[in-house]
C-alpha cells in the first residue's frame, strides 16, 4: 500500500540549487518512492536565532510504500550523504529534509511527529503544501 507524503527540502550552505537537485534525484532512487510533483524553489529567511544565510526551499509530493520511520531513515541517509552534520538546532545546513505530512497518517513519538509540529509556523510550507495539493485561493 502506498501513501502520499510531502517532504520539505532546504539548503543554505554551498551550492544550494545543486543540493536540492541531488536530494530530488536521491529521493527518486529510493525503492518504493516516486516523486509525483514538486513546487518551485523559493528563497526564505532562516528560522531561529542562529545567524546564517538564506535558505532555498522546495517541497515534493511523493508516493511511498515505506513506513514513516523507514522514510525518515532514508531522508537522514540522503542528508548525511550531502554532508549534513547535526550540531546546532536550526543552524546552517547543506541539506535539510523533513516529512511535513503523510495523507491519512499520524505519528507521534520521540523520533518522529507527523504532521510536522512546525507546519503551522512556516508560511512557505503551508503555501507549498497547498500548491502540491491543488488548493487555490479563489
Amino acid at each position: 500500500m502506498s501513501n502520499v507524503a510531502y517532504v520539505a527540502l532546504g539548503s543554505n550552505l554551498g551550492d544550494r540549487d545543486a543540493a536540492l537537485s541531488r536530494a530530488r534525484k536521491a529521493l527518486s532512487e529510493i525503492n518504493g518512492v516516486r516523486i509525483l510533483r514538486a513546487t518551485e524553489i523559493e528563497e526564505t529567511e532562516p528560522i531561529g536565532s542562529v545567524r546564517q544565510g538564506k535558505f532555498l526551499n522546495q517541497m515534493v509530493a511523493i508516493s511511498t510504500e515505506l513506513s514513516p520511520r523507514a522514510l525518515l531513515a532514508a531522508l537522514h541517509r540522503i542528508e548525511r550523504a550531502a554532508g549534513r552534520v547535526r550540531t546546532v538546532r536550526w543552524g546552517p545546513r547543506t541539506l535539510d529534509m523533513d516529512i511535513v505530512l503523510i495523507e491519512g497518517v499520524e505519528v507521534s513519538d520521540d523520533a518522529l511527529t507527523v504532521p510536522h509540529p512546525e507546519l503551522p509556523n512556516r508560511d512557505f510550507w503551508l503555501r507549498q503544501l497547498d500548491e502540491l495539493r491543488g488548493v487555490s485561493d479563489g
